[in-house]
């Protein structure tokens, strides 16, 4: 699968399924999209392979090719299928809850779906629920206060795309961290912790001092809530009832 992205005339989602053969497994998108997912769960994306894919549906590799010409579509069909879940969930009326459900819903998909994270921010996500999605988003976004026009919205939309990107590979990051080196961060806080005693104690990191020793230490999720909060309150222009 090492063809050209968009080397195919049509893009994978406008293009017809192919003519069902007489095969003893029937293949579809997707459930070819659904077993990809399975095998990028458990080996991660370097993992994943055509002859892995095949052997789990009990088919030869080359058929899996009248499909998806390339691996570039194959990640756009495991993506989209990992958006439909965002995109089928029901949205509140009111803007910023709406905008702070897709979130919470894209941080779960990621904590499921870990190589979800390494797809975000690269190429635009642009399958049907992708756009289904950033449809939401963006529809939500220009009803806040902050947002008077055009060039707010890209803004605005620009700042929690920013914001996701980060905070969740963050947060992938910090987990296989741990699961490959068997230390959890509050084992590798105490390992660290009397260096960086000594070192805060010279008096040359006055504001990190301020930071590690009165700052608040949270859970994962309510850190991700309150650094998503700070950034729909810099979108609105004034901060939200606490």
């Amino acid at each position: 699968m090492t063809t050209p992205y968009l080397s195919a005339a049509e893009p994978v989602w406008e293009r017809p399924e192919p003519r069902t053969r007489s095969a003893p497994v029937p293949l579809s998108r997707a459930k070819i999209a659904a077993t990809a997912i399975r095998v990028a769960d458990e080996h991660g994306l370097d993992g994943l392979s055509v002859r892995k894919i095949a052997k789990e549906l009990g088919v030869g590799p080359m058929r899996l090719y009248d499909y998806v010409v390339n691996r570039s579509e194959l990640l756009d069909l495991m993506v989209d299928a990992v958006y439909a879940r965002i995109a089928e969930a029901d949205r509140p009326a009111d803007w910023r809850a709406a905008v702070v459900a897709i979130a919470r819903l894209t941080r779960v998909a990621a904590l499921e779906h870990e190589w979800f994270a390494d797809l975000l921010g690269g190429r635009p996500h642009l399958g049907p629920n992708a756009l289904a999605v950033g449809e939401s988003t963006a529809a939500a976004l220009s009803q806040a206060p902050g947002v008077r026009d055009i060039a707010d919205l890209q803004r605005a939309a620009g700042t929690l795309s920013a914001f996701l990107i980060g905070a969740l590979r963050r947060e992938i990051t910090e987990r296989r961290t741990a699961r490959s080196t068997g230390t959890d961060e509050r084992a590798w806080q105490a390992s660290l912790g009397p260096y960086l005693t000594r070192q805060l104690e010279t008096g040359r990191y006055p504001t990190i001092a301020r930071l590690v020793i009165d700052g608040a230490h949270l859970e994962a999720e309510e850190d991700f809530d309150r650094n998503l909060t700070t950034v729909l309150d810099g979108i609105t222009g004034r901060p939200a009832p606490r």
